[in-house]
């Protein structure tokens, strides 16, 4: 069942800001600071404290903030938003909106006034999310992850802020809207979560992402555009990317046969389809060079697979403008192969997982 989006909305005139945290005192300050220097500042900036055992609730205060601490939360980041919404979408009139921002992330000065004024301009639309640039760690595996979130951005730019998901480093939402998916859990139109209502289904590993589904399920549209900018958090060693990557993964694999094929998830299946093409033709890839190095003592590449490998170069090189004439000439080596081939890995174990049913790990 489809959901029509009246084209009556109110204006929003209000921001709350929520931020999420679990343990997050070393950067908690970077993410408020962000948020009280906006052109459209929030009214409210209310830390979402969620089983912390360090100052982050202490240093939260102290910078200018409102807390909320969750009771009893087992449910990681999306049962913690789904107690504080709990609370405050009744304090809130139809006029307002919710600004939901992770911790470790910190947003450009003109993120929130350029959000509202994509939601004001189109009643359609039921978030605005934003492009994330990696913070500097001076680590190899987070120089990987600042090049390919450069890409992201580069490629959300070219469709015009067209998105496949709401990511949720940081994204606003109507008021009205969140109640409206609310209501649709609790009517079955879409997956019902918790089973009370809550906004966040916290039965999936990607949040997120699944809210991003709902959205779409209901009528609305998302939007990640230009204007909307931010830093965020890199992994800083391989195992807790390849965590973070497996479980982004799985849930987004979840989240498509939790939904199955509809007209919204008809674009997801095809795209997880060429994720697993992609995986095929890297393995026949890296399959030929061990075969040329076994069968003629050294690589002998045909033209299919060199005029394959110009074009990922060119690709490479082409889509890290953003970064500068350096890191372009850098990308010419080629060296991010490996980078490339850790994530095709990734992958791989989350189909394998899925199909498998092994138990899922946060």
């Amino acid at each position: 069942m489809r959901t029509v989006v009246s084209d009556s909305v109110a204006e929003v005139r209000q921001v709350v800001a929520l931020v999420p945290a679990h343990n997050e005192a070393e950067v908690i300050t970077d993410a408020i600071q962000g948020l009280q220097v906006q052109e459209h500042a929030p009214e409210r900036i209310i830390v979402v404290a969620d089983n912390c055992t360090d100052d982050t609730v202490r240093i939260s205060r102290e910078a200018g903030a409102e807390v909320f601490e969750t009771v009893g939360n087992t449910d990681k980041k999306a049962g913690a938003l789904n107690q504080a919404l709990a609370v405050l979408l009744p304090q809130l009139g139809d006029d307002a909106a919710v600004l939901i921002q992770d911790a470790d992330s910190a947003l450009d000065q003109g993120f929130v006034l350029a959000a509202v004024r994509y939601l004001n301009s189109d009643p359609k639309l039921g978030a605005v999310g934003g492009t994330f640039r990696g913070r500097d760690d001076h680590t190899f595996v987070g120089h990987l992850q600042r090049n390919e979130y450069a890409r992201y951005a580069r490629d959300v730019r070219r469709l015009k802020g067209k998105c496949l998901v709401v990511t949720g480093t940081a994204a606003v939402l109507r008021v009205p809207t969140l109640r409206e998916v609310s209501r649709a859990r609790l009517d079955g139109r879409i997956p019902r979560g918790d089973g009370r209502g809550g906004i966040y289904d916290t039965t999936v590993l990607t949040e997120d992402n699944e809210l991003t589904f709902a959205l779409k399920h209901l009528g609305y549209s998302v939007l990640s555009p230009k204007e909307c900018t931010l830093t965020t958090e890199v992994m800083p060693t391989w195992r807790a990317l390849w965590n973070q990557r497996l479980r982004w993964k799985r849930g987004a694999l979840e989240n498509c046969v939790q939904y199955g094929v509809t007209r919204v998830t008809w674009r997801y299946w095809g795209r997880q389809m060429f994720t697993a093409l992609g995986i095929i033709v890297t393995a026949i890839f890296l399959g030929s060079i061990a075969w040329s190095l076994y069968a003629y003592g050294g690589l002998y590449i045909r033209p299919f697979w060199l005029a394959i490998t110009a074009v990922f170069v060119v690709e490479r090189i082409v889509t890290v403008k953003d970064r500068g004439p350096w890191r372009m000439l850098l990308a010419a080596s080629m060296y991010e192969i490996f980078y490339d081939i850790f994530l095709q890995v990734v992958h791989a174990k989350a189909y394998t997982d899925v199909v498998l049913r092994r138990e899922r790990r946060w």
